[in-house]
Order: C-alpha cells, then structure tokens, then sequence
C-alpha cells in the first residue's frame, strides 16, 4: 500500500520551509519514524520521520525547493522490501595482456583520484579543488581531509558562492530592522567574580551530585538580571506603536551559537527557576540547538536576552537587540586583571558587561544602574538569596 508523505503542519507564523536535503533516495528502505528529510524555517531544523516501515518509491520535490504545509513530499510504499541482488555470474578470468615495456606509464592523477575518503572528497567540492592536484600522504597515497585542507591553505585562489541559508537570511534581516527601528546604544560595566567563583568552588561538588547537573554562571547571570529587571521595569518593556508594554513576567533568551547560526531559546518563567533548573534548562538548549531539534515554541517570545561571546574568547563587544525586546545583557570573557581593592593592587577574575538598550523608552540612567544592579548581586551573590 503507497503512504504519501507530506509536508509537517507548520506553526502560524511560518508560511513556508525549504527543503534541504534528503536522507534517502528512491529504492532505499526506510523504518517506521525514521527521518526521511530536512527542512528549514526561519528558525528551526523540522524532520520529516516515515509513518510506516517499507521502500521510498518516489520523491515529488526536490531538495532546495520552497514548500508549504501538507504537501506532498514523497511516497513510500508500505511494507515493501529492496529487491536482493542477484549474485553476480563468475565469469573466467583472462589474463591482462603484458604491457609493452615502451608503454607509458599509467598516470598517477586518475589513481589519487579514486585514493581518497569521503570527507576530502567532499572537502575538495567546497573548495574547488581538483583531486588530481593534491599529493596524497596517506597508506598507499591516499588523499586525506588534511591533504586537501592544506593544499586550499597553500594557496588555492578558489572561490565559491552559497546561497544564504533560511536562518541566515531571517538573522540578518532582524539584525538590519533592529538597528534601523531601535535607537540603540551601548553602556559597559566591569564585575568582580571572585564572589561567584568562590561559591562554587565550595558548593559545586555537592550541588552536582544533589541535582544531577554542574553549578555554571548562568544561573547567576540569570538571577541577576531578574533582580535588575523588577527594580527597573522598563528594561523588561516593548514598543508597541506609541504605547510601551510592560511585561510582568520574565522569559529570559539564552543566544546559542550553531553552525546554522545563532538561535535564542527562552527560559519561561526564568523567576520561578532555581539555579539548577535553570543550568538543567541552559545545558538542554545548547544541546537541542546544535543538535537541530529545537522547536518554534522554544525560540518564541522572550522579555529579555542574555548573550555570551566570552565563551570564544571577547574581551568586549556591542550585542544588538533581539527585536523586539528593549535590552540584551552581553557578558564576556573572565580574565585577571589588577584592580585596586581597599588601596592595593590586586588580581581579580573580572569580566567586562555590556547592555544594549534602546532609548526611546530607557534612559542612561535606567541602563546603567540596572547594570550596576547585576554587577552588586554578582560580587556579593548573597543579595540573591535576601533580595537587597
């Protein structure tokens, strides 16, 4: 029995997907719930699982192609299996003809095209590279991912044009209309995270074992931008027409850097967190991000976003607004630095913040001492627990 295969029902908000690339081919078994193919929303990854075990008879669309909830996809013929292959006949084998001893040799270009691994293979496609020019320095001359990265890195002048993935595109248009519709504009503080440092270092052994996930700094950051955000509501606020909103609740978005992109899932309710659930929460998202299976409902709404280069590496940087969002906290990298404490110089773990805030509706005053918040509830972390 033929099973049709159709397009998942797409959230409200998403009129189309694309779809990018099949698992499958025509002939191929499939199981039941088995993921068949890919498509791309503005957001999101959605898999396409098989309903029934049986054969992939036919694909109706083809990847890269823009399709709409319930179209059809493809048809799988229920229950079917891959026909066997027929054992090959043994034929008698003739001996080669000897080669002429004036015969040239064969050419080594068509032997080290066939020696190599799939991944130089499909690194040399995005390269431009032909494999007949690389030396392979494999067992026998094969042609390894390496040889290939570091004949492009050698000197290959080759270009390539891509288009824009789906997400790419929808990051770079909020990216434009944030700026172009927010009058942003940066404020910087420093904190002191020996506070922070030294209570975990006491408590994380515990607090691991007890909850089953380790203590990290999101939790605090978490807690004390909400501390920041009821003391100054309008950071918590959106432009609506002439109105302003305030919201009174926190959804806190975490940014995730994937290599689709950057994606910022929500912490719902993040006041009503404790500092496990929220790391529980944290660790969940980063891994759901990379892995493609986050859902529309995680990456919606959000009263606030929270943004990490530190863990590449920046010292300092400007976030842009999540639109339309009103704040985004970007926190940075740790790094020791001498600071004066009490008339002497000493070391500290410090880490530069930055609130980008739009001021049509926050002024400096609010944005900085908001951030002044943060920076007192991190170096004296106990004023999370008593609320002061």
């Amino acid at each position: 029995m033929s099973t049709e295969i159709k397009v998942p029902k797409l959230p409200e908000s998403v009129a189309d997907a694309t779809l990018v690339n099949w698992h499958k081919k025509p002939g191929d078994a499939v199981a039941r719930d088995e993921n068949l193919a890919d498509l791309e929303t503005d957001k999101v990854v959605l898999e396409v699982p098989a309903p029934v075990a049986g054969v992939l008879k036919e694909i109706k669309v083809q990847a890269g192609a823009t399709v709409t909830s319930d179209q059809l996809l493809a048809i799988v013929e229920a229950g079917a299996v891959t026909a066997a292959a027929k054992p090959a006949e043994k034929k008698e084998e003739k001996p080669a003809p000897a080669a002429a001893k004036d015969a040239p040799a064969a050419t080594s270009s068509a032997a080290s095209t066939t020696k190599s691994g799939p991944a130089a293979r499909r690194v040399a496609a995005e390269s431009g590279v032909e494999m007949a020019d690389v030396s392979g320095s494999g067992r026998g001359g094969v042609v390894t991912k390496s040889d290939v990265q570091a004949h492009v890195a050698a000197g290959s002048r080759a270009e390539r044009r891509v288009p824009m993935t789906r997400l790419r595109a929808r990051i770079a248009e909020r990216l434009i209309s944030a700026q172009a519709t927010q009058a942003l504009l940066t404020t910087f503080n420093e904190v002191d995270l020996l506070a922070v440092q030294d209570l975990r270092a006491r408590h994380k052994d515990r607090f691991e074992k007890q909850h089953g996930v380790k203590l990290g700094f999101s939790s605090f950051f978490v807690k004390a931008t909400i501390e920041a955000l009821k003391r100054f509501p309008v950071v918590n606020a959106a432009v609506d027409g002439n109105d302003i909103v305030y919201r009174e609740f926190f959804d806190i978005g975490m940014a995730v850097s994937t290599d689709r992109g950057l994606v910022v899932p929500v912490l719902r309710n993040a006041d009503a967190l404790t500092f496990a659930q929220i790391e529980k929460a944290v660790g969940d998202f980063a891994a759901r991000a990379r892995s493609g299976t986050l859902t529309m409902e995680d990456l919606t709404g959000g009263t606030f976003s929270i943004t990490n280069g530190g863990v590449f590496g920046s010292l300092m940087s400007t976030p842009i607004v999540n639109a339309p969002q009103s704040a985004i906290l970007g926190m940075h990298k740790i790094q020791e630095r001498p600071v004066v404490i009490d008339g002497q110089i000493v070391a500290r773990p410090m880490m530069y913040l930055a609130l980008t805030y739009d001021h049509r509706i926050i002024d400096g005053k609010e944005a900085v001492q908001f951030l002044v918040t943060i920076k007192d509830c991190l170096e004296d972390p106990g004023r999370l627990l008593i609320g002061v």
